[in-house]
């Protein structure tokens, strides 16, 4: 399989290192950045950050959702994925933001990755599963999609794929193919 593809993009979290967030205080810390702007902050992560963007506070709600996943990321556990990094162009396409991605790649010395290429959700105005932020990444790695395998851990990440015209491997999958 590896043979087939020139390019290689993974998904950070769950696919090569487990970030150590409290998701839970995270979603309260944003929501409470929230409601400081006077803004009533819905039920979930995902659409407090969409509520953010179009109240145009999505910065200042970036940062306390980026502080807990860097620290997160300073208490990651490395997955057995990142010892299959091939060596090839490869890069990081992920929905964490790209600080975060980047201490934990250093903090488990996860060789093989072109930092230029890690693209977090705030690195482009979109994030997964919007194709542009898995674009960028193949842009940066000067890969072409046709050969990019994108590897990682949940639906959106296939979906990402499929909307980007990418192959896709699931990290079970991939990791059953080469250990």
């Amino acid at each position: 399989m590896r043979e087939t593809y020139r390019t290689f993009v993974f998904d950070l979290d769950g696919t090569l290192v487990r970030l150590a967030v409290d998701w839970d205080a995270a979603a309260d810390a944003v929501a409470a950045a929230l409601r400081d702007r006077g803004i009533e902050p819905p039920d979930s992560l995902w659409a407090m950050l969409e509520t953010a963007d179009e109240r145009g506070v999505r910065g200042a709600v970036e940062e306390v959702l980026s502080e807990h996943e860097r620290d997160g990321a300073e208490r990651s556990t490395r997955l057995p994925a990142a010892d299959t990094v091939p060596s090839a162009p490869v890069g990081v396409c992920s929905l964490n933001c790209r600080a975060a991605c980047l201490i934990a790649l250093s903090e488990h010395d996860i060789g093989g990755i072109d930092t230029d290429a890690v693209v977090g959700r705030d690195t482009v105005p979109t994030e997964k599963p919007d194709p542009e932020p898995l674009s960028e990444t193949i842009r940066r790695l000067e890969g072409d999609p046709a050969t990019t395998l994108f590897i990682g851990d949940t639906d959106r990440d296939e979906t990402t794929a499929q909307r980007a015209g990418v192959d896709y491997a699931d990290v079970s999958a991939w990791l059953r193919a080469y250990r």
